[in-house]
């Protein structure tokens, strides 16, 4: 059992409020309790905020090299840790060892090493003729992170605000409390300075909501639901401090006819099990051309059943459960609202796999004969469901994958790359993939509509945290 009841306010780990309460961790492997969690008040953000507001001054006038220095340590301690961080991950939202150790531990740290990347050689001046544009920290940032992808949200946020000149206070999802714990003890070895980094726990009503209309907040940068955005940025607003937001997504991966079709819906499965299909970029509507669908049917079917469902800590096992119960709920509700609608399920189902009787578990689905009205292919299931959906022709498909209120990403499978590139061009989401490439990190991130407003890494990014100055001489 572990007993999470300290935040990190002013360079050292405090109590929390006398009004604070407690919370449950839960493995969603097995729904064990594993823990406790304190939950701070409007107190504790106060704490936090004036402690960020007292080191600013300081903090905003260091030398880029200064800042370059704890990006360093920062990697350090962090590549120290990296094992303790996957295991962290593990046990708190149940996604499987492999994974955390391939990709939710090290892309924390990759984080990092990008803002340090954009840091080097970011221009914070140029000239305008006699005159000159400078960029300037914009105060003090606070940041609200979610489950999903932990350390990496945690890592995309407080890296380039620090390597910026902003000081901050982080409120990361009390789903997740461990990984971020261990984080705050990197940045505590890492040496930076009071009141540089804050970090409480508290609920989004409570310490989200003190926090993103505290009058000494400059900015809040947000990733989670798109409600969750929505109640931030009202906050938010009668202070008109600055709100940018990585929100939902219905993300459609267009495969057209003169696709590889196996290779692609087989790549669509895969990306949208991962991380039992907690990811808000994940492809989860498949747009198929009409006259290949039952090709693309059997093969969604055979390669959804190739996902290994299981224990999280089993190094074989490639999909754990999904977060939390409140979750779990959720995505069976939406299954089953797939099939009163109409849709046909060729793979998964309502209920738990077979073998995980016990723990979160949901079964990876697949539904045929969608159309884009369906609640399944308009709402964000957060989970391992995959709407297939056919069109007539090209303009039909981009019409269709246009056709939702989000617009984070996009996946175009296509063997005319200069075709593929057409039809990205003319889709309306912030990130489009195309053929299966990697993400880059030194590249902006965030969505069209409800999928939010600025960016994260990269150039963009980093410039969230910065205000414009301009000197006339």
């Amino acid at each position: 059992m572990k007993t999470l009841n300290r935040f990190y306010i002013h360079g050292g780990w405090v109590a929390p409020s006398s009004g604070a309460t407690f919370t449950e961790i839960v493995n969603p492997a097995d729904e064990s309790l594993i823990g406790t969690l304190a939950m701070g008040t409007g107190e504790d953000v106060d704490r936090a905020v004036a402690a960020a507001r007292a080191a600013f001054p300081a903090w905003s006038q260091t030398s880029r090299e200064t800042r370059i220095a704890l990006l360093e340590r920062m990697i350090a301690c962090y590549r120290a840790r990296m094992d303790e961080i996957a295991e962290a991950v593990r046990l708190e939202i149940g996604a499987p060892i492999a994974l955390c150790k391939n990709m939710h531990a090290p892309v924390g740290l990759t984080q990092i090493e990008a803002a340090l990347a954009t840091l080097r050689d970011f221009v914070f001046e140029r000239q305008h003729g006699p005159h000159y544009v400078r960029r300037e920290p914009i105060g003090v940032a606070a940041l609200i992170t979610p489950w999903n992808w932990p350390l990496n949200q945690i890592a995309a946020k407080v890296a380039p605000a620090l390597a910026a000149g902003c000081t901050v206070v982080l409120k990361p999802s009390e789903i997740a409390p461990l990984d971020a714990m261990l984080f705050a003890e990197v940045m505590h070895e890492a040496g930076v300075p009071p009141g540089v980094f804050n970090m409480i726990f508290g609920e989004g009503r409570v310490a989200g909501a003190a926090l993103s209309a505290h009058p000494e907040v400059d900015m809040v940068s947000i990733t989670g639901s798109t409600r969750a955005g929505v109640e931030v940025a009202m906050s938010a607003a009668p202070t008109v401090k600055r709100v940018t937001q990585e929100l939902g997504g219905k993300s459609p991966l267009l495969i057209l006819d003169d696709a590889d079709l196996p290779a692609a819906v087989t790549g669509a499965i895969m990306q949208c099990m991962t991380n039992s299909g907690q990811t808000c970029v994940a492809p989860t509507r498949v747009l198929v051309p009409r006259a290949r669908y039952d090709e693309a049917l059997a093969v969604a079917a055979a390669a959804t059943r190739r996902v290994n469902v299981g224990d999280p800590a089993d190094p074989a096992t490639r999909m754990g459960p999904v977060s939390n119960r409140g979750q779990f709920e959720k995505v069976q509700r939406l299954i089953e609202t797939g099939i009163e609608e109409g849709a046909l399920v060729v793979a998964g189902g309502p209920g738990k796999p077979a073998g995980c009787e016990r723990g979160f578990y949901v079964k990876p689905t697949v539904f045929a004969n969608v159309t884009n009205d369906m609640t399944i292919a308009r709402e964000e299931i957060f989970g391992p469901v995959l709407a297939m959906l056919a069109y007539d022709d090209e303009e039909d498909a981009i019409a269709i994958a246009n056709d939702t209120p989000y617009g984070l990403a996009a996946y175009v499978y296509s063997s005319d790359t200069d075709r593929a590139r057409r039809v990205a061009d003319r889709l309306r989401a912030g990130m489009v993939r195309i053929n299966g490439a990697a993400p880059d990190f030194a590249l902006p991130f965030g969505g069209y509509k409800t999928s939010g407003n600025g960016r994260e890494y990269g150039e963009e990014g980093f410039g969230e945290y910065l205000e414009y100055k301009s000197v006339t001489r």
